[in-house]
């Protein structure tokens, strides 16, 4: 029985990858080669996510009744590794990975039926309105408020470290309707179209010089009522239902094998003040090395993931060890990309980093990314649930503290 599942899988990737190869664009495949963050390139991913549309993959978790291809887990992760192999752009997260699931699970049937295609055809593109300039990690203090008039509710209030909002037609987002009792139950969950009038969005410039984050100032925005999702007050329960799907993502290496065969190349290619490759130089190759090993110590465990939630289990205390291990490694492995590339990893090239510039970057290809890597990668311990709150975690679950 495993063994004829194992070559199902194998087929499956054979599948996937001959689609991938035949249907990626040089212009879809520099897009991903330049992608600094999960964020992709606006235009390329919405063009790539077309093209799996039309196939019917736009959606890789989605169920077939919702527009999905109804893959289990390891068949999502066995397209996960092959976009990244062939340099795909990675898919637009905000609708496909959290306000779509959201909508199944406690959307309508006339929001799901509205909602859910046009994410899947990329007509509606969504930002998440959850942080304030106030409330980051302790998200129940959130102010911004919705206060109801008529059939509508007048929104009045800001948004910070929106990702893509200069660029989303919607945003998803936790509005206060009521002051009373425990703060978590005067929270409303909203859908929000980014062209009423009242909404303003105003940059933020990532370390990297990459426009990626935003403010969104709410003043009178009215928004109709239809546009909540699950019961008034009630928002809390619908937000942390939405960051089960956030946090689920635990599978990151197939981003870490990309990036370190990035390093392989670029340690061939660089050299040492001897002359020599950086490869043959023993202190590196000892810290590239343990870096391989630990990524495919990393795999060994997603896969143990994997095959639990197949067979109907749950991740459990797993899913934050994984957590934990893959973002400090992905900062690992950014932070020996920078070693690589020496001084060609220091200038600002923000324009070089655009798919289709026509500006020269400075230094081979594989250095134009490590620094801006390096520097969004800062976020991955804090984003999705902290290494510190993963360690709580595990030391309430596993310990016994």
């Amino acid at each position: 029985m495993g063994h004829s599942r194992d070559r199902d899988y194998a087929d499956f990737r054979q599948e996937v990858r001959a689609f991938i190869e035949q249907s990626l664009t040089d212009e879809m495949r520099e897009a991903g080669r330049l992608q600094t963050s999960v964020f992709p390139h606006m235009k390329q991913a919405i063009a790539w996510q077309k093209v799996l549309h039309a196939q019917g993959w736009a959606a890789p978790s989605w169920p077939k009744e919702f527009g999905g291809p109804g893959w289990d887990a390891i068949q999502q992760q066995i397209f996960r590794e092959e976009a990244y192999r062939a340099s795909a752009p990675t898919i637009i997260l905000q609708g496909l990975t959290m306000c779509g699931p959201c909508l199944m699970g406690y959307g309508t049937k006339a929001q799901q039926d509205y909602y859910l295609p046009r994410i899947l055809s990329t007509e509606h593109i969504w930002c998440q309105g959850y942080s304030e300039p106030g409330a980051g990690s302790d998200l129940a203090s959130l102010t911004t408020s919705a206060v109801p008039d008529g059939d509508d509710y007048i929104l009045n209030g800001a948004k910070i470290w929106t990702s893509h909002a200069h660029e989303a037609t919607h945003m998803f987002c936790l509005v206060r309707t009521s002051t009373e009792g425990r703060p978590q139950k005067g929270i409303t969950f909203l859908l929000v179209d980014m062209t009423t009038p009242g909404i303003t969005v105003e940059p933020i410039i990532n370390l990297n010089g990459i426009h990626e984050q935003n403010t969104v100032f709410l003043d009178s925005v009215r928004v109709p009522q239809t546009n909540r999702v699950g019961d008034e007050n009630d928002g809390w329960t619908v937000a942390k239902y939405l960051l089960e799907f956030e946090r689920g993502s635990v599978c990151v290496s197939p981003e870490l094998r990309r990036n370190l065969r990035l390093l392989h190349r670029g340690a061939k290619t660089e050299r040492t003040a001897n002359g020599e490759p950086l490869i043959e130089d023993r202190v590196f190759r000892r810290k590239l090395a343990a870096r391989d090993i630990e990524v495919s110590i990393l795999e060994f465990n997603e896969r143990r993931i994997l095959s639990t939630v197949v067979d109907g289990g749950s991740p459990g205390v797993l899913a934050s060890v994984a957590k934990i291990v893959g973002m400090e490694l992905l900062q690992d492995i950014d932070k020996l990309a920078t070693e690589v590339a020496g001084l060609y990893s220091l200038p600002l090239q923000s324009e070089a980093l655009v798919p289709g510039h026509e500006k020269e970057a400075v230094g081979p290809d594989y250095a134009l990314t490590a620094m801006p890597r390096y520097l969004d990668g800062r976020s991955v311990t804090i984003a999705g649930g902290t290494s510190e709150v993963q360690r709580g975690i595990l030391a309430k679950s596993v310990l016994g503290l």
